[in-house]
């Protein structure tokens, strides 16, 4: 089971990897969901988020619209347990 989310964050990241140097340009912050990557365990396993995936999600808050935007990235970033994580950080998701 872990290896197939290893799998598909593998895939996610790799198309992402393209698109991530546009929404650069286009944001102020850096808008790179591999930054998000210090919160897949909590996001996948519901354990407590860890402190420096909780400033990723700080870091990255002006991009989480964006994320939910892009097909590849929805499912995992609008999932009820991303949103638990996001809550739990202090910092909750903006209505886009």
């Amino acid at each position: 089971m872990k290896a197939s989310w290893v799998a598909i964050l593998t895939i996610i990241a790799v198309i992402l990897m393209s698109e991530s140097n546009e929404m650069a340009m286009v944001e102020a912050v850096t808008c790179n969901p591999m930054q998000m990557s210090p919160c897949i365990s909590a996001i996948i396993s519901s354990t407590p988020p860890s402190k420096l995936c909780c400033a990723k999600i700080k870091e990255q808050k002006p991009c989480l619209c964006d994320y939910l935007k892009n097909p590849s990235l929805r499912n995992f970033v609008d999932s009820p347990n991303a949103r638990k994580v996001a809550n739990d950080c202090g910092t909750p998701f903006p209505t886009c």
